[in-house]
């Protein structure tokens, strides 16, 4: 066999492996060394290719499909910078659980450390943010090299997808001649046969179980948080768990708990509103603790848990450690929903409301006073999320952005039953990557939207491109306060002198020529009424769309300023107190 039918047999049988192992997409950008394997992908007819030209972008956009798929996906690239540029993607695929095959072309080994161009160290690149490295052998002519490659593809795609999820790498150096010969590329053209990886739910054994049952059994005040978590099972095991033992759910919004059609009935979702209020978080006083997922987004929820000194368990169906405050007394690392169910079965029914009541009463004082953002006349972020409650259509997606948007929504999202699915980018919850994600998502999922702030919008326009060419149907919201609005809330904000040149960094851009560059449709609005036409406007028409909202970042500050003293407020003349 000569070279390229070599290249070609043995990069054919790889990528049957990762087709019988699941992988339907593939996204990659343009080069010269990734050649091979880019073309023997297309090639493929069960594969899916997302072409994205820009590196950082790509990584990011297959982040978007994994995410909203469930499934893993993989990236592709050429040598050199092009492979580090899916770093930020590769970080936050690790930290926010989310499989990521990411395939990095390489020179071969005579070619390393000696000056050749476009080559540089990739051997292990992504460092600790992999679940698993792998440096794939150049391509010959041999079954059994050919067979154990085979099973480094399998074993990485079986590690991104099994609990907790992540991203893999695999790098590829390869020889020149670059172009494989096609008539080769037929599925396992060797025949070789294929592993298949199974992985099930840990659980607990009878033994382990028993003291946890015992310690909820004689709960009385107990709470469950729910954090960041995505699975199709846990919505319906934690609120019928909730239900039978009376504790009060503390949902975030990326817990997918406060949309859908599970039961609603212990959902507490204004908590990071009136836990903000010191005495009035000295009213929930509890005896126990169960968290699920991720840390939520409320720094107030964060410092309440701190500030508990009871035990506290964490559910998790991964092996890393959820407990940046230490306040862990119980690290229970099973599946989450299995865990539900097992304590379900396990326990009585609760016949006392009146800790869950407590909770309820103070959540609708605290929903009754954020509802008067809607009485607002200028244009406000508060407002805008407050709106979205009324403005989001059934079966459909939202992504937030960092910083602040993700803030509001927690603050503003209230319970509904209708099918809304949550998104965003809080692994490492950089405000990066976060348009390209978006679009990924909308390849997905029809009636995307995307909320998002000037600066991260600005991180990522490049991220439009994909969006366009991939005829993305995506609105994106476009919150413009020319500069960071959360360090307005900050203690940063006191430094009058340095605050804009150093946080505020107002930028002064027009995103109409954004807009017009990439081919979207495009509005400013100036008042509510044209929020909420455009908003409605946009289900109607398909491709990307953007509303640019205007607001002012000292006003934001005042807003939920006053809203959350009359919160407090509120929960001390319910409790009798006075406040000071």
């Amino acid at each position: 066999m000569d070279h390229a039918e070599v290249l070609s047999a043995y990069l054919t049988a790889l990528i049957d492996e990762m087709v019988k192992s699941g992988v339907t997409d593939v996204v990659l950008s343009p080069g010269s060394r990734s050649t091979p394997l880019a073309l023997l992908f297309a090639n493929r007819k069960e594969i899916s290719i997302y072409l994205d030209i820009d590196e950082r972008s790509a990584g990011f956009l297959a982040l978007g499909m994994a995410k909203a798929r469930r499934k893993p996906v993989a990236l592709l690239c050429t040598s050199g910078t092009a492979a580090a540029n899916y770093f930020p993607a590769t970080i936050e695929a690790f930290y926010s659980r989310v499989p990521l095959i990411v395939l990095t072309a390489d020179r071969p080994y005579e070619l390393q450390d000696v000056g050749a161009p476009q080559t540089i160290d990739q051997s292990g690149m992504y460092g600790s943010h992999v679940k698993r490295f792998a440096e794939i052998q150049i391509p010959e002519y041999d079954t059994r090299l050919i067979g154990h490659t085979r099973i480094l593809c399998a074993r990485a795609i079986a590690a991104a997808d099994s609990s907790p999820r992540g991203p893999v790498h695999l790098n590829f150096p390869l020889r020149e001649p670059l172009l494989p010969d096609m008539k080769y590329c037929s599925a396992n053209p060797l025949e070789l046969k294929s592993v298949s990886v199974k992985a099930g739910r840990v659980t607990l054994d009878a033994q382990t179980l028993s003291p946890i049952v015992q310690t909820i059994r004689k709960s009385r005040k107990g709470v469950i948080i729910c954090g960041g978590l995505d699975s199709e099972e846990f919505e319906e095991k934690i609120t019928f768990l909730a239900d039978k033992i009376g504790f009060p759910i503390l949902a975030d919004p990326l817990s997918q708990l406060r949309r859908g059609t599970h039961s609603l009935r212990n959902v507490i979702e204004g908590y990071d509103a009136f836990l903000r209020d010191a005495q009035a978080a000295t009213l929930f006083k509890p005896d126990l603790i169960i968290r699920f997922g991720a840390m939520p987004v409320s720094k107030a929820l964060k410092i309440w848990i701190e500030n508990q000194k009871t035990a506290q368990f964490v559910v998790d169906g991964g092996s890393r450690w959820r407990d940046p405050s230490g306040s862990a007394t119980e690290m229970i690392y099973c599946d989450e929903s299995w865990f539900c169910k097992a304590i379900t079965d396990a326990v009585p029914a609760s016949s006392d409301d009146t800790w869950l009541n407590l909770w309820k009463r103070v959540n609708q004082e605290t929903k009754d006073i954020l509802s008067g953002v809607g009485d607002e006349k200028t244009l406000n972020e508060e407002k805008v999320f407050f709106q979205l409650n009324r403005l989001l259509p059934d079966h459909s997606s939202l992504f937030i952005g960092n910083s602040m948007p993700v803030r509001e929504l927690d603050t503003f999202l209230f319970t509904d039953q209708s099918d809304l699915k949550l998104f965003a980018n809080r692994g490492a919850s950089g405000i990066d990557g976060v348009v390209s994600t978006a679009v990924g998502v909308s390849l997905v999922r029809e009636n995307t939207f995307l909320v998002i702030g000037d600066l991260s919008f600005f991180h990522d326009m490049n991220g439009l491109l994909a969006a366009k060419q991939h005829r993305a149907n995506l609105t994106i919201i476009l919150i413009n306060n020319d500069g960071g609005g959360i360090f307005s809330f900050l203690p940063q904000a006191s430094e009058k002198k340095y605050f804009e040149a150093l946080y505020g960094t107002p930028h002064g851009l027009d995103f109409a020529y954004t807009a017009d560059l990439y081919g979207a449709d495009y509005k400013k609005v100036d008042n509510w009424d044209e929020f909420g036409h455009s908003f409605l406007a946009s289900f109607q028409k398909k491709g990307l769309k953007i509303i640019e909202i205007p607001t002012d970042r000292e006003e934001n500050v005042h807003i939920r300023k006053r809203l959350f003293t009359q919160i407090g407020q509120s929960v001390a003349a319910d409790a009798g107190w006075k406040k000071p």
